[in-house]
């Protein structure tokens, strides 16, 4: 069979690629990376760079790409064939890469190479490279005893099967529930582009009236413009209560959360270490779980008086302007917005009809074309669907990377947003490996002959996405195993990516990218200086939030002892609500499910780690502040000087240097809280 999953030497051809090639390729490359193992292991002679390390990133590439179009596919086309397709070879793949971390032998050689003669000849990336590859291998349990590997093998395979359920219960359960209206009374406040939608998706069904549903377009727009507080309270408990106790017992996540927790405490435990969050924190920044908890609580400290006061007003507003006795969690969006417009005069649906799809992306490429000097064109490419665009970046008429965008929500693609990568950059006997990045995310699609329009949430997380893509795409890191976001401590990841978001508050930005979906119209300015000034409206009940889920994260991996076994949810539950008495001003009701939906931790990659979105909004925050310094007083903080400087010592160098060392090679100085806080209105500019 021709398999185009075997494909190298050009894109991948989604419109050949399909669920039957899935097991026959990873297979084959499976068995491949095995042969090559067993062949440089069969040999006695030292290792060296060129012979041992270059075969091995080589073959490790190949099977990485492949599987990564399966992961990608499971991710955006979860219909069955894909989804069994991923689930048959997850084991198998989980198995592989298991039995390499444990080789010890093959950790040996690498030892030598890093202990022997031609170390101290390697340029500092390669040596880096050596010395990331030996933690990797102590934490993928190679230095255990021999009896002890089959078990920890075991709980790695375990776990990489619970994840993807976790995350297949969780858009099973997301897509389980509708809103069937039949009544118009019962749709007052709602804005027509979403019930334009709405009315599209049940005639699709077959249907009359409008289906809601909980996908993030269709579920938001309730929550903030529904007059009808029934409504809102439905929806909120349906999303509140997804894949839980509440629903199917199929789609229960509480008993996975429960199981993840007692094999990354075992893991952690085989490995040595008191807790998983002791294992997670040894590839960040942060030296020990409590240098993050204090972290966290003084942060908390700082923010909680702002939330408190943020809160007070909401309430004091319900009752005196909405007449709710009682503010109750599922009132708290459609009060904050009707607050919103009652102070600025605007609200977030007037300011969306501005943003049609097409100019947002114009204006967001404008903004990298001025920062760093390069063009992104379009190019046709084979897509996974009709709404998917491919596009290249080049400087100087020099080909950069390649990038995909699939912007528009579907019941078959998993809730957020994300960039993951297709290729990396290396420097391979045929020249630089140029990368390809895909960036994903669930906005509102096309209503009608209109395009898609975005609210400025939605471009400030197409920004964020971006920055994460920049990061990938703009690295002149040659090795692969540092270049780009590979080898980036986990809590400086966040950096490129929140440090872009800033832009959309600017201007001469903002000026570039906006035209009203009907008359064309830019946005004006008076409706710009009513966004400016509500931009820190409710920023303390935003920080803590967040700060909440950090915590909880933190905790739940530090503090619970899951040595006996599963966690119970009831636990699970209680710690929750323990760090909301400490931090949170809102507690939902007793019913609310938030654990089992928190895929970030229990199905993707920020286990312990959650707090690395405001660890690095420091960095962020100070890094911008240089683009604020020098754009002063010139009205544009799109400085090509500062934004050169930025891809030389943050973008370009990836993983090759610890982070904090590139943050200060920018800033010429440690990072500063200061600036976040200022940023969130939480100290005087």
């Amino acid at each position: 069979m021709n398999n185009p999953l075997l494909e190298f030497d050009a894109l991948p051809d989604f419109d050949t690629i399909r669920p039957e090639h899935v097991e026959p390729a990873i297979s084959q490359l499976i068995d491949e990376n095995r042969t090559l193992i067993n062949s440089l292991l069969a040999d006695p002679a030292a290792p060296t760079w060129d012979d041992f390390v270059v075969p091995m990133t080589v073959a490790g590439e190949r099977l990485g790409r492949a599987w990564g179009i399966v992961g990608h596919m499971h991710s955006v086309m979860d219909v069955p064939e894909w989804r069994d397709a991923y689930n048959q070879m997850l084991p198998a793949i989980s198995s592989f890469y298991a039995e390499v971390g444990q080789n010890l032998a093959l950790y040996k050689k690498y030892k030598a190479l890093h202990d022997g003669p031609e170390f101290a000849t390697l340029n500092p990336v390669r040596q880096r490279i050596l010395e990331h590859e030996l933690r990797d291998f102590r934490l993928a349990g190679a230095e255990l005893p021999d009896e002890l590997k089959p078990r920890f093998k075991a709980i790695q395979e375990e776990f990489s099967s619970l994840a993807a359920k976790f995350s297949e219960n969780l858009l099973d359960a997301t897509n389980a529930h509708a809103e069937w209206i039949e009544d118009e009374a019962m749709l007052t406040g709602i804005p027509d582009d979403v019930l334009d939608a709405a009315r599209t998706a049940a005639e699709k069904a077959g249907r009359s009236g409008w289906k809601f549903t909980l996908q993030m377009p269709s579920y938001l727009p309730v929550m903030q413009y529904a007059e009808d507080r029934a409504l809102r309270a439905r929806m909120y408990r349906a999303y509140a209560t997804r894949a839980s106790e509440f629903g199917p017992d199929e789609l229960d996540n509480g008993p996975l959360i429960g199981r993840i927790l007692a094999l990354r405490e075992e893991e952690a435990r085989m490995l040595g270490y008191g807790n998983f969050a002791e294992v997670s924190l040894v590839a960040k920044m942060a030296e020990s779980p409590q240098e993050v908890l204090t972290f966290l609580r003084d942060l908390a400290a700082r923010a909680k008086p702002f939330a408190e006061r943020d809160l007070d007003e909401l309430q004091r507003f319900a009752r005196e302007s909405l007449g709710l006795a009682e503010l109750e969690p599922w009132d708290v969006a459609y009060a904050s917005e009707k607050l919103r417009q009652a102070r600025y005069a605007f609200s977030e649906q007037e300011v969306k009809q501005y943003f049609p799809e097409p100019k947002v992306i114009d204006g967001l490429f404008g903004v990298i074309r001025r920062l760093y000097g390069v063009d992104i064109l379009p190019e046709d490419a084979p897509r996974w669907d009709p709404s998917a665009r491919f596009f290249r970046i080049e400087r100087n008429g020099d080909l950069v990377g390649h990038f995909y965008i699939d912007l528009h929500a579907r019941e078959t693609k998993r809730g957020g947003a994300w960039m993951d990568s297709a290729r990396s950059r290396q420097l391979t006997a045929r020249g630089v490996q140029t990368p390809i990045a895909y960036l994903v995310c669930n906005f509102s699609g096309p209503s009608g002959n209109k395009p898609a329009t975005f609210t400025h949430d939605d471009v400030q997380t197409l920004f964020h996405e971006c920055g994460h893509g920049l990061h990938h795409l703009l690295t002149q890191v040659d090795e692969l195993a540092l270049s780009g976001i590979h080898g980036v401590e986990w809590d400086a990841v966040e950096l490129p990516s929140q440090f872009m978001e800033n832009f959309c508050w600017e201007w001469d930005v903002l000026q570039g990218m906006t035209a009203h979906v009907d008359s064309g119209e830019p946005l004006p300015r008076e409706l710009f200086d009513k966004m400016i000034a509500a931009r820190n409206f409710q920023s303390g009940m935003q920080t803590v939030r967040q700060l909440e889920f950090a915590m909880f994260d933190l905790r739940l991996h530090s503090e619970i002892d899951a040595s006996a076994g599963p966690v119970s949810v009831d636990r699970v539950l209680a710690l929750i609500d323990e760090v909301r008495r400490e931090i949170a001003v809102i507690t939902p009701p007793a019913w609310h499910r938030f654990p089992h939906s928190f895929s970030h931790i229990f199905a993707g990659g920020y286990a312990a780690g959650y707090y690395s979105y405001k660890w690095a909004e420091v960095l962020s925050a100070d890094a911008f502040e240089a683009f604020e310094e020098a754009g002063a007083g010139k009205g544009s903080l799109l400085d090509p000087v500062t934004g050169e400087r930025f891809w030389r010592e943050i973008l370009a160098v990836g993983g090759s240097r610890p982070a904090i060392e590139s943050f200060k090679a920018f800033r010429g100085r440690e990072p500063r809280v200061d600036a976040l806080l200022r940023h969130s209105g939480m100290i005087e500019a």
